[in-house]
């Protein structure tokens, strides 16, 4: 038997602004809302399914530098210009990593500047 990411805990000053814009990203629901501002984002199906959920955490401490891990998306039902055009016109906004203008998927962060990469395959 092997463990399994069920979460993903991301610190952030806008808790609903950013799992507002994720929810449209990845197709995701608001699952849960806690006390302290959390907001848990996840599938449709819900907690326990094989894509893990999200929580965005409040903290009133800034973003500071790249994260050490980051989301990689994939296009659903369309190609990966009109992907990232959508995602340009949800608040994502080109980031420089230290890419070269070669690599074959798109650097993006999310409104808090969080880092995230649109790949070109296809996911069905």
């Amino acid at each position: 038997m092997a463990s399994r990411i069920s979460e993903l805990i991301i610190p952030c000053q806008d808790a609903n602004g950013l799992a507002a814009f994720w929810c449209e990203v990845l197709d995701f629901v608001v699952l849960d809302t806690e006390d302290d501002g959390s907001v848990e984002i996840g599938p449709r199906e819900g907690f326990g399914g094989l894509q893990p959920t999200l929580v965005f955490s409040p903290t009133t401490e800034p973003k500071t530098g790249p994260l050490r891990m980051h989301f990689d998306v994939n296009a659903t039902d369309r190609d990966q210009d009109a992907e990232l055009e959508r995602l340009l016109s949800l608040g994502a906004r080109p980031a420089d990593v230290g890419q070269t203008g070669e690599e074959s998927w798109h650097v993006l962060a999310d409104p808090e500047g969080n880092e995230f990469c649109l790949l070109r395959a296809r996911l069905s």
